[in-house]
């Protein structure tokens, strides 16, 4: 008996705003391809206005968001190692077409991927006594110092390292509290555009990681200039393009990661970017006495 030949399917990426799928509101598209220029897809070309939307979204999750404990934000985060673990072979294949790849080296991008995954996973509820605690005053008073969420941060991802340097600068913006915009790898967005179908279908909240494609000078400069933008992490960004868009950030005073060369995105990160979009509120409070004799703590 012939076997019945099939026709194609061909996936249709979107972008990822808000928890939903809505293509780019231009109806705009660009042609991705492999190392060897072969076409892999069309990805969504997202405009200002897409970047404006997903703005929105994250301003709009970041109050649950930031308000939910630090062990339940781990819990959610983990359940997303879990979800790309389940779904390896899918990403080995994007990581090796993205980043022309063999397939045991990609393998080995994925999983190192997943592991870092699960590496921010378990710091969200351990930054505290890192970045925050106690501090020695003269007087009667507690002064406790503890890190809280900047807000809305917009996020380049790394151009050359469309996987594991995307979740490297991702996860630890929201392991600690924060919602992002994501601007994809212009020449390799398909990861992460995968990644978005992964978030969407797991625990973390619509609107907390929102994720565009597109070209990332034209979507960035809206987003570096944007009032509502808290933050803003250049690691895909060219020296001149990180220039132009650190004076755009600077019109709200927002933070600025500058863009920094990684030779080895597999080296662990230690906990330099779980800060860098952390503020610090310091209490101060009377310690009281104890008892009827006065003494106090």
């Amino acid at each position: 008996m012939n076997a019945v030949e099939r026709l194609s399917v061909f996936k249709t990426y979107k972008l990822y705003v808000g928890g939903k799928f809505p293509r780019s509101e231009s109806g705009r598209v660009y042609e991705v391809t492999d190392s060897k220029n072969k076409w892999l897809a069309n990805a969504p070309l997202a405009s200002r206005k897409d970047a404006r939307d997903a703005v929105v979204a994250a301003r709009k999750a970041f109050g649950g968001w930031a308000g939910a404990t630090a062990y339940n934000r781990g819990q959610v985060l983990y359940r997303v190692a879990e979800m790309l673990e389940g779904r390896r072979d899918q990403f080995v294949r994007k990581v090796a077409d993205a980043e022309g790849l063999g397939k045991s080296k990609a393998a080995a991008v994925v999983d190192a991927t997943i592991d870092r995954w699960v590496w921010y996973a378990g710091w969200t509820d351990k930054i505290a006594q890192v970045a925050g605690g106690g501090n020695p005053v003269a007087g009667p008073f507690f002064n406790l110092s503890s890190p809280e969420p900047t807000g809305v941060v917009a996020v380049l991802a790394p151009q050359e390292s469309s996987f594991l340097g995307l979740v490297s600068v991702v996860a630890p913006v929201i392991a600690t509290g924060n919602t992002a915009v994501v601007v994809a790898s212009e020449r390799a967005p398909l990861p992460a555009l995968s990644l978005a179908e992964v978030l969407a279908t797991s625990d973390v909240p619509g609107g907390v990681v929102n994720v565009l494609s597109g070209r990332t000078a034209e979507i960035a400069a809206p987003l570096a200039a944007h009032q509502d933008v808290n933050a803003i992490d250049l690691a895909g960004a060219d020296e001149v393009l990180a220039k132009e868009l650190e004076i755009a950030a600077a019109d709200n005073l927002k933070r600025v990661l500058r863009p920094q060369p990684v030779d080895d995105w597999t080296a662990t990160p230690g906990t330099e970017r779980l800060t860098a979009f952390l503020e610090t509120k310091t209490v101060w409070h009377p310690t009281g006495s104890l008892g009827a004799s006065g003494s106090s703590y």
